[in-house]
């Protein structure tokens, strides 16, 4: 286990290179023998940092959660993240062009809860009904931890990805909000475009078959800890497309087709 003095070293240097937007290196490196709970315990110091801060805490995010992201890791199984009230952006929004480091955008169904969802053994059907709609959703990423460290040319790994608060940084919500038993949500597609040329496809059944499968993953590992998910909170059920780079001046659109779209303007 990671002694508690280098969790807390480690959240500090995640939180300045958010502020200063300069990335910090691998904590994978810095600490080789890291662990998933390490990462975990991380990331919930910088969560810490952030409600002394201030933050409020609006739902959580599921990431990591197609095949072809886990084969890129190593790993078997999704991550998850903390989402706060100040990453929401509206429809439409303009993001400053000084709020990110290496923004990219993942498209992707947000659940909105109506009810407290608390694991253990929480399934698919608990999830639908635990929900009061989804809507489509652009999730913003962000790096502050190096994607490869310019000596070692190692990449970043999932240890770093969870303690980088699973990467999240903006979550956009738009398009037309449904009751999840009104539409299949396996095929629920969209096509995200950036300044007008398609960039990526897909089909919410990417995400572990079924979008509401990650938020069972998730609500039955947050029982491990004590917590749950609580009614009116967002959750962002994992992205079905690649993410896409998002430079000074892009416009990025994903239309979900029947339902809507959602987008945002990078300064």
């Amino acid at each position: 286990m990671l002694a508690p003095e280098d969790v807390a070293i480690a959240a500090d240097c995640l939180d300045e290179a958010e502020r200063t937007r300069v990335q910090t290196g691998l904590l994978s490196l810095r600490f080789p023998g890291m662990t998933v709970d390490d990462a975990y315990a991380v990331q919930a110091a910088w969560v810490r940092k952030k409600l002394g801060a201030g933050r409020t805490v609006i739902g959580n995010k599921i990431g990591l959660t197609s095949k072809a992201m886990q084969a890129a890791l190593g790993i078997d199984t999704p991550d998850s993240g903390v989402l706060f009230d100040d990453m929401l952006f509206d429809d439409s929004d303009e993001v400053s062009k000084d709020r990110f480091i290496q923004p990219r955008i993942e498209a992707e169904l947000a659940f909105v809860m109506k009810s407290r969802l608390k694991g253990p053994n929480v399934g698919l059907i608990d999830v639908i009904n635990a929900t009061d709609h989804i809507t489509p959703a652009l999730e913003i990423l962000d790096t502050r931890i190096v994607r490869v460290d310019p000596e070692t040319r190692r990449a970043r790994t999932i240890i770093d990805t969870i303690s980088d608060n699973a990467a999240n940084a903006g979550i956009v919500l738009g398009g037309r909000p449904m009751r999840p038993d009104q539409v299949d949500l396996r095929w629920v597609g969209a096509v995200v475009s950036r300044n007008a040329q398609v960039e990526e496809t897909g089909l919410a059944a990417g995400v572990l078959n079924h979008p509401a499968r990650g938020i069972a993953w998730l609500v039955n590992r947050l029982s491990v800890y004590g917590q749950q998910i609580e009614a009116g909170q967002i959750v962002l059920s994992g992205s079905f497309v690649r993410p896409v780079e998002a430079r000074h001046g892009d416009t990025i659109v994903a239309d979900y087709g029947p339902l809507g779209s959602v987008s945002c303007f990078f300064e």
